[in-house]
């Protein structure tokens, strides 16, 4: 799977949170949002694979990765991680959905958070 085939499959599979929507803030991006707070800034098609995600919980070990480092625009300091892996070191989607699933549960009103966890229970 090349970069642009995970965005892909990241975008679709994140717009079916409880009340999940695209938001494109600036060029080059098409970001996963929940009541207009950001929980995923993935790379717009035709642009290199970039995911930023908010991990309260799993930061500190996804900054130990190669290709991971602190957001910048200072939120970093608020525990989001941007990740830029080439395609020969890629983790595997479901890693990467877990990523996003962690920043969509910091950023969701717990009432959504609640929604989703009832949908897999």
């Amino acid at each position: 799977m090349t970069g642009e085939d995970v965005l892909k499959a990241l975008r679709a599979w994140g717009l079916g949170f409880p009340g999940a929507h695209s938001k494109s803030p600036w060029p080059g991006h098409d970001d996963l949002a929940v009541n207009d707070k950001t929980f995923a800034y993935l790379a717009a098609d035709g642009e290199p694979f970039s995911l930023s995600v908010k991990l309260p919980y799993t930061h500190s070990v996804a900054l130990d990765l190669r290709f991971a480092k602190p957001t910048g625009y200072g939120l970093g300091k608020s525990g989001w991680v941007t990740m830029t892996p080439g395609d020969e070191e890629m983790p595997s989607l479901d890693q990467l959905k877990d990523w996003i699933d962690e920043s969509y549960r910091a950023q969701a009103p717990k009432r959504l958070v609640r929604e989703l966890d009832a949908r897999t229970s």
